[in-house]
């Protein structure tokens, strides 16, 4: 085999080993299903009355991780908390975003998640950064990747289309989703305090 052809190979290994699986029928929506990042089976079973009008986003304050193989471990770490911990069913969030540009799947669209407190749960998809966004905001593939999140909710019909993004400190007592990454939050155009 050529070196040429070796490196083509690698490189698509390398890509198969993301775990990354395009959502039949739309064109933004790129997640990592939980099987990928080898997720405990979830013990939830209430379901979000789809659509939602709200979006949370929070941080999990936590380690950052910049490869998937960083993020799929992190996100083993915050369900690990949230059901050992906590005592919750899942983890917390419907949503994980990692720095290395990645959507992880936590309870996913249609269950509702453990985020934001009795009165938005119901009512919300929760997403959170994993990491500590207080002192920076994350790289701009993070960004990208929890707003082509929210453009796939609206294509799946998951997400009204005048939906509303809040920050976590906007609906509960909390420093969460960090300084920084909030400044940034702010200026999105579905962003209302």
């Amino acid at each position: 085999m050529s070196r040429r052809c070796m490196m083509l190979t690698c490189a698509l290994l390398a890509l198969l080993a993301l775990g990354a699986v395009q959502v039949e029928g739309t064109s933004s929506c790129t997640i990592v299903p939980r099987s990928e990042w080898k997720a405990k089976a979830s013990e939830c079973n209430q379901r979000l009355n789809l659509p939602v009008r709200y979006v949370i986003v929070s941080h999990t304050a936590g380690s950052t991780c910049n490869s998937p193989a960083l993020c799929e471990q992190q996100a083993r770490n915050v369900q690990y908390y949230h059901m050992h911990s906590l005592g919750w069913c899942d983890v917390g969030y419907n949503f994980l975003i990692g720095e290395d540009g990645l959507v992880y799947e936590g309870r996913g669209w249609k269950t509702k998640g453990a985020h934001t407190g009795a009165t938005w749960n119901p009512i919300s998809i929760g997403i959170s950064f994993m990491g500590n966004y207080m002192e920076r905001v994350p790289p701009s593939r993070a960004i990208r990747a929890a707003q082509n999140l929210l453009t796939c909710g609206v294509e799946l019909g998951a997400l009204t289309r005048n939906y509303e993004v809040k920050g976590h400190r906007d609906v509960q007592q909390t420093l969460s989703p960090g300084d920084q990454l909030y400044a940034l939050l702010r200026k999105w155009p579905h962003y209302r305090e």
